[in-house]
């Protein structure tokens, strides 16, 4: 709020004109939590810092109460279509999630990367092999050592993990897959003809999946 007013009295001394500042209310989740931070930090309007794919995922997987709120505050859905969607229940909310996170990631992102983003949302969750639009890093023979790579270290040149510590804890709680296979073994090695196919796709949790190529 200072630096508001310091701002306006600024333009007023320099330029001689009047200035105004504008405030909302801090965008809280269900659980008075300001929204906007994920396990693995901050969501980004920057492509390079959060690609449109995680963008899209962090709003499809917003808290069921918080959707409406959400739909209503950030995007520019016409009120009667969000009152339907608020009718909405059980798993027939996840309509509205959809709605919202293509919204916000046409918005920020543009069509063709908010289709993107949904098309590879909808084929991961339904079972499909479509792995286009997925996030995805790429591994040379250079990230390899003795023909495998530890899986501490493929979790952290992929971004899903921002420390080894945190690797271990989510391995151990059963958190990470590589192609539909648990891991349970913090010290596990993924060897190189795991990629046979070019790549591998690691989930992390039950939402996230990333696509590790090998170049």
């Amino acid at each position: 709020w200072s630096n508001m007013l310091g701002g306006t009295e600024l333009i007023r001394r320099k330029l001689g004109k009047d200035a105004y500042a504008m405030t909302i209310n801090l965008l809280l989740n269900s659980e008075g939590k300001k929204m906007g931070k994920t396990q693995s930090g901050a969501v980004w309007l920057s492509a390079e810092k959060t690609s449109p794919y995680d963008f899209y995922q962090y709003w499809r997987n917003v808290d069921d109460s918080d959707v409406i709120k959400c739909l209503k505050m950030l995007t520019f859905v016409p009120l009667e279509e969000i009152e339907e969607l608020a009718k909405l229940e059980g798993s027939e909310i996840n309509k509205a999630k959809e709605v919202l996170a293509y919204s916000l990631t046409e918005l920020v992102h543009g069509k063709e990367e908010a289709d993107k983003a949904q098309e590879a949302a909808r084929a991961l969750f339904g079972s499909k092999t479509n792995t286009d639009n997925m996030p995805s890093t790429d591994l040379t023979s250079a990230d390899f050592e003795d023909g495998s790579i530890k899986i501490l270290e493929l979790l952290k040149k992929c971004g899903l993990i921002p420390s080894n510590g945190e690797g271990r804890r989510l391995i151990q709680q059963g958190g990470v897959s590589v192609d539909g296979e648990k891991v349970t073994d913090v010290f596990a090695d993924i060897p190189a003809s795991a990629f046979e196919k070019g790549y591998v796709v690691i989930k992390k949790g039950k939402k996230v999946f990333h696509k590790a190529n090998l170049v």
